[in-house]
């Protein structure tokens, strides 16, 4: 009887530990709330943004570490605390960084604004700011299960002075970075996002509601996040997102272990038009919101074109393109791939940057397509001091070439001595001075090889390195 009752104990408690144990993970979340702005009006509701997500991510199983009004030298201290212990969990941990206050796009890149700013030029961003690559590289140096990055940090510019800056923040692919990140702003990228009439702003809001949803997929949320905010903005803010996540997650609930399945393929603008066609535009908007194609937008902008939805959808199509245009010329930063950005988008916010990027370029040597194909035609023995720096290659050594056997050699003997010249008086020259005596040897039975040949090396180790140096001021380091 007691064996009885121990074991139906013992099965209820079995289950329960193996269902905590399939769900069990490190959760850690870094939470900064920046409202007190001192060169700037200060933003009332990142403050609340930070407290609302921080009560979100701990009911969600997250140990959270909360830090509000920070300068710049104890916000990059923050993210290396928090990496740090990140890094004391162990791989299986999932590392959230939620981000509210003001953000800046300076010469293609995105930069999160400290309380203590003061800018005069855009020149002083990258002193006084913190990147945003910073951070993620930051994160992606620590193992981890995956990385969460969410930015409610586009609103609009407060430095006047800052004529350059781009609007909104430029396009992070999380695909082209570490696997396992998902990255999700508060609008999509180039636009502005609105700071909102309540104590919270609209990302926050949809942010608070979606996320407590059960079993739902973090793309889920991050869908459902999307059509909250595009509704209660009129269309004029819709959240963009982009991720490399290679398992699921889920805010509440348990994540289904194993690999994501394959992402469902992309429809046609033809085939987006068969589906929206005879919907309500309300109805359609939602559909296309929740896809967040250019496929989708364009369709939608071609059958609403007249309506309030339709003409907002048509300018989030021409931004995204020109924002995927300006991420490509960044990539590439050369002065070809500013100016061919120009002649596409000659009149936007992002032009006065190109032009000075293409200027700032103009005289830095670009690899064609031309000297690619030659380097990849070089020997496989061929050393490089980089990937794309020629400097350092050593040429193939010659082998000597053996002579033929009773081919009839010939012998160069030395000048004679020159005769003396007297100093005080020139003379002209003998015409018998620089005489060559060539003599003709016979042919012989035996081959002797020549002699091996006497290789001299000086300088070669200090160009080197200065061919090296040069090359740590061309490249530009982005995630």
């Amino acid at each position: 009887m007691f064996r009885h009752t121990l074991f139906t104990l013992m099965i209820p408690a079995a289950v329960l530990l193996g269902a905590h144990s399939a769900s069990a993970e490190n959760r850690l979340a870094l939470v900064i709330g920046q409202s007190a702005y001192r060169s700037v009006p200060a933003l009332p509701n990142p403050a609340n943004d930070a407290r609302a997500v921080t009560q979100l991510l701990t009911d969600s199983g997250f140990e959270v570490s909360t830090a509000a009004d920070l300068s710049q030298g104890q916000m990059r201290e923050a993210v290396s605390d928090f990496a740090g212990k990140v890094a004391a969990k162990g791989a299986d941990t999932v590392a959230l960084v939620f981000y509210a206050g003001h953000g800046l796009q300076i010469d293609g890149e995105n930069f999160l604004v400290p309380i203590d700013i003061d800018p005069k030029r855009e020149a002083d961003i990258p002193i006084q700011a913190v990147r945003l690559n910073d951070i993620l590289n930051t994160l992606t140096s620590v193992p981890s299960k995956m990385r969460i990055l969410m930015l409610d940090a586009c609103r609009n510019n407060p430095f006047p002075e800052l004529k350059t800056a781009g609007s909104g923040l430029a396009i992070v692919d999380a695909k082209v970075g570490a696997p396992g990140t998902f990255l999700s702003f508060s609008t999509s990228p180039g636009a502005v996002a609105e700071d909102g009439s309540g104590s919270n702003s609209p990302y926050t809001n949809a942010l608070l509601a979606a996320g407590k949803e059960q079993n739902i997929p973090i793309e889920e949320t991050f869908k459902r996040v999307r059509l909250a905010v595009n509704k209660v903005t009129d269309g004029r803010q819709t959240p963009w997102d982009s991720s490399s996540l290679t398992e699921d997650f889920r805010f509440s609930g348990t994540s289904v272990a194993g690999s994501k399945p394959a992402a469902t393929p992309k429809k046609s603008v033809a085939e987006w038009t068969r589906d929206l066609k005879g919907k309500p535009v309300e109805a359609a908007n939602e559909l296309i919101v929740a896809d967040g194609t250019d496929e989708a937008y364009e369709a939608f902008a071609g059958l609403f074109p007249q309506t309030a939805l339709g003409r907002l959808a048509r300018d989030w199509l021409v931004r995204h393109r020109r924002m995927v245009a300006w991420n490509d010329a960044v990539l590439i930063n050369t002065a070809s791939g500013y100016r061919s950005f120009l002649e596409k988008f000659p009149d936007s916010d992002l032009s006065a940057t190109a032009r000075k990027l293409e200027l700032r370029l103009r005289n830095r040597p670009e690899f064609t397509p031309a000297v690619a194909a030659a380097n990849a035609a070089l020997p496989q023995n061929v050393a490089l001091a980089g990937p794309t720096c020629p400097c350092n290659v050593q040429p193939p050594q010659q082998q000597p070439q053996p002579l033929k056997v009773n081919a009839p050699v010939r012998r160069v003997e030395p000048d004679p001595p020159k005769k003396r010249v007297d100093r005080k008086r020139p003379r002209r020259p003998d015409p018998d001075d620089d005489v060559v005596v060539v003599r003709r040897v016979p042919p012989r039975d035996v081959y002797e090889p020549p002699p091996p040949p006497v290789s001299i090396g000086i300088g070669i180790g200090l160009g080197g390195f200065g061919g090296g140096r040069g090359g740590n001021y061309v490249g530009r380091g982005r995630y």
